[in-house]
This record gives C-alpha cells, structure tokens and sequence, in this order.
C-alpha cells in the first residue's frame, strides 16, 4: 500500500490526483503547516530529510520529489498516464514535466516570498510579474493548439503543470484574458479523480 505523506496546500495535492487517475491504492499521512510560517511541521522530517511534501512510501522505498514520484507511478503502472506513443508528443510530454517545476513554479514562488515583505515587497513583485506573464502566454500559446499538455490525451505532464496554473490562478495574474489556459484548469477540476483527491487530501486553497 502506497503511504502519501501530505501537506495541506501543496504540491502533493497532485500525487492524490494522479493515484485517483491510476486506480492505485493508498493511504495519506496529513501534515498541518505552522499558522505562523506557513512552513511544513518538523515530523515531516521523520519521514525525509529535507522535511518536504509530496514523500511517498511504497514497498519500503521513501520517494520525495514531485516529478519522481510522478514518474515512479508511471512506471507502477505500467506506463499508464506517461509518455505517449507519438515521438513529437512523447517529447512534448517529457519538456512540460520537468517544465513546471523547473521554469515556471521558480518566478511564482519568488512573488509569493516578496510579497510577505513589508513595503519593499509590493514594489518587488511588480517586478516579478511580467516575468510570470512570459510563462503565462508561452502555456496559453501551446493549450490554444491542442487539448492536453503533450497531445490529444491527458498525460502525467498535465498533473505536474496543475499546481502551477492553480497558484498563478491564485497569484500569478492568471485570468479570463487567456481563455485556453482557464478553459483547461477548468477541465482538470471538474474530473471525477481530481474530485476524489481533492476531498481526501482535505484543506487546497487553489482549486
């Protein structure tokens, strides 16, 4: 039995989406960040080092990392959810992987630090935005020609992309001015396995 260890509102709200997508059995560890620094509890730390969520347990192995976890499922599952047959698609797939935490989530998790510093931390998003909006039209370009992040078919690479669109949703400036974008967050909230992770990981303030 797969053990998620899972933080209130963060990235590992996608792990429970995708065992939901996979049909894979599990449990969920939950874990309360500190009202006052937001900031993941020390028992986390129990569990892997780093003191990090999203942490997986399966058959004695611990698995941190959001991409590796996703890529471990895949394979769990016998590729379900992962690479696509098509060459250009398969590529796309593996670029949107590693570009949601890589190249995305970095611009949007540096406004949210700047923007609990008092003063100067107003002026310094200002700066970070259009920063975020590069990112913001590249994906609007690329939803606007195909339904799913690498083809005609969801794909794990849709998962990983989910948290950040949800938080430039919430933050970014993500908003009706690119219709693609909204219209497959839209999409990705109203599948019933997004549903069923959603209620079981318990508090998410991006969906």
């Amino acid at each position: 039995m797969i053990i998620v260890h899972h933080l209130e509102n963060s990235r590992s709200q996608r792990i429970l989406w995708m065992l939901e997508e996979l049909g894979l059995p599990y449990e969920i560890k939950r874990y309360e960040r500190n009202k006052a620094t937001m900031l993941a509890p020390p028992e986390l730390k129990q569990v892997y080092p780093l003191g990090k969520s999203p942490v997986i347990e399966d058959d004695g192995q611990v698995v941190a990392e959001t991409g590796a976890i996703v890529e471990y499922l895949v394979d769990k599952a016998d590729g379900k959810l992962g690479a696509p047959a098509n060459r250009a698609d398969a590529l796309r797939y593996r670029f949107w992987l590693h570009y949601a935490e890589g190249s995305m989530m970095p611009p949007l998790l540096l406004k949210l630090v700047l923007a609990r510093i008092p003063i100067l931390g107003k002026a310094a998003t200002k700066k970070i935005q259009p920063m975020i909006d590069v990112h913001l039209d590249y994906v609007e370009s690329e939803l606007s020609k195909r339904p799913w992040f690498a083809g005609a078919e969801m794909t794990a690479a849709d998962i990983m992309m989910s948290f950040p669109l949800e938080a430039a949703r919430n933050r970014g400036g993500l908003n009706e001015s690119r219709p693609a974008t909204i219209a497959w967050l839209a999409k990705v909230h109203a599948r019933p396995a997004y549903q069923a992770g959603l209620k079981k990981g318990g508090p998410y303030a991006y969906a």
